[in-house]
């Protein structure tokens, strides 16, 4: 199995620490608002890397946080005149029930930032032990990035022309805004009653602390992936690093595995652009949740994906042929799904032949996402196995024979790993 690793910009061999285990974290919502579809795929991609390794027989463990005290909560806390809590809540369960809808199935934990500010507060004061953080006038405390042997390396910085001590408070920012940045960021009127008293002093935790202190608790100081979307390369990604192996001396993730952005008609999502959709504007729309899960999961996940309407009603017609294969060939659906039933292929009792493809087929499917997750080459295979069934529907017994035998070939393709 190859993974490519942004660590080292290169495919590496995957080895885990622990042998037949995989410790996976992966970033989850900021739960302000609708998750939008350029979410999904990074949410998506983290539930493919787990199906993945479940398909390989690994045993695994996934963590996929839940930031629910932020900036952007705080503002538009602000601006409804609700409390902080009003937000999240709302909108943690619109993230669970749009998982559902696209078969995502629950990870193993959710942590929400909120629960865990006393392994933030720890984490912080081992930094500011170290002389790595330091407390500014207001009470703030920011993470001195020149005492991090490496600080940028990961995210390909040029910190050259960084002024020492220049100081970053918001959470966002870009590469040309590479400073200090905040752990603990020191009440003001603007945080309401977003606060809480600690030995750090009145105020809340920043942003990048958080994955920091929930990852390391659930899967130790090191463990094995680590993935995200792209955008989260700097600072979030950089910071977590700095912030992790600062405090624990050891290193952090092994592997990172970051998906590409998502385009939406060849342009940036974006509200003024009228191109901006969540997954409750698609089934405004009428869309079937398995064509979008599949239209997000057929490019290769390093690559940039160009979501369309044209081509989302192109996995929904694709989605409708199989289906009437399905009703055809086996009528008595099972839990599984009508795709994983049309798609029951023989090991032994097929016509002439039919082994050999089916076994070629599947080898193709394995290889392709044993090559670093390549869905888009996997899910060809996929639909090689269609045309083998289809075509089996119309061979009398001994199709019956061949649809009939062995449903495992690629029920464990559709129905396990790509889930429709």
């Amino acid at each position: 199995m190859r993974l490519y690793n942004t660590a080292s910009r290169k495919l590496e061999e995957f080895k885990p620490l622990k042998e037949g285990k995989v410790a996976i974290y992966s970033c989850g919502p900021t739960v302000y608002d609708y998750a939008h579809i350029g979410n999904f795929r990074a949410f998506l991609f983290a539930d493919l890397v787990r199906r993945w390794f479940r398909f390989n027989k690994y045993q695994v463990t996934q963590v996929m946080n839940i930031t629910d005290v932020d900036d952007k909560i705080i503002k538009k806390a602000t601006a409804k005149g609700v409390t902080a809590q009003d937000i999240t809540k709302e909108y943690e369960q619109a993230f669970y029930d749009d998982l559902a809808t696209l078969n995502i199935e629950r990870f193993d934990v959710h942590p929400r930032a909120t629960e865990h500010i006393d392994e933030m507060v720890a984490m912080i004061q081992s930094l500011l032990d170290k002389g790595i953080a330091y407390k500014a006038d207001d009470g703030s405390i920011y993470y001195s990035v020149a005492k991090f042997p490496g600080y940028g390396t990961f995210a390909h910085l040029d910190l050259a022309g960084m002024q020492e001590g220049a100081r970053v408070k918001n959470d966002e920012y870009t590469k040309d805004a590479a400073h200090d940045f905040a752990l603990w960021k020191a009440w003001d009127a603007d945080d309401g009653e977003v606060y809480w008293e600690t030995p750090l002093g009145k105020g809340r935790p920043g942003w990048h602390i958080e994955c920091s202190a929930m990852s390391t608790k659930y899967l130790g100081s090191t463990f094995d992936i680590h993935t995200g979307g792209i955008d989260l390369v700097f600072p979030h990604h950089q910071n977590e690093i700095a912030q992790s192996e600062g405090a624990s001396g050891k290193p952090f993730a092994r592997y990172w595995l970051h998906n590409e952005h998502l385009l939406v008609e060849g342009k940036k999502m974006s509200k003024s652009l009228g191109n901006f959709f969540t997954l409750r504007d698609l089934l405004g729309k009428g869309i079937d949740p398995r064509a979008l899960r599949l239209t997000l999961l057929s490019a290769h996940y390093r690559q940039q994906l160009n979501f369309t309407m044209e081509g989302l009603d192109g996995w929904e017609r694709a989605l409708r042929r199989i289906d009437d294969a399905y009703l055809v060939s086996a009528p008595a659906a099972d839990a599984a799904g009508p795709i994983a039933d049309a798609i029951t292929v023989a090991d032994g009792a097929a016509p002439q032949g039919a082994d050999r493809a089916i076994d070629d087929i599947r080898s193709q499917f394995k290889d392709a996402l044993a090559d670093d997750l390549n869905t888009s080459v996997a899910l060809a295979a996929v639909f090689e196995m269609v045309k083998l069934a289809n075509a089996a529907a119309g061979m009398g017994p001994a199709g019956e024979t061949l649809l009939a035998a062995d449903k495992a070939a690629l029920h464990d393709g559709l129905a396990d790993f790509y889930a429709v």
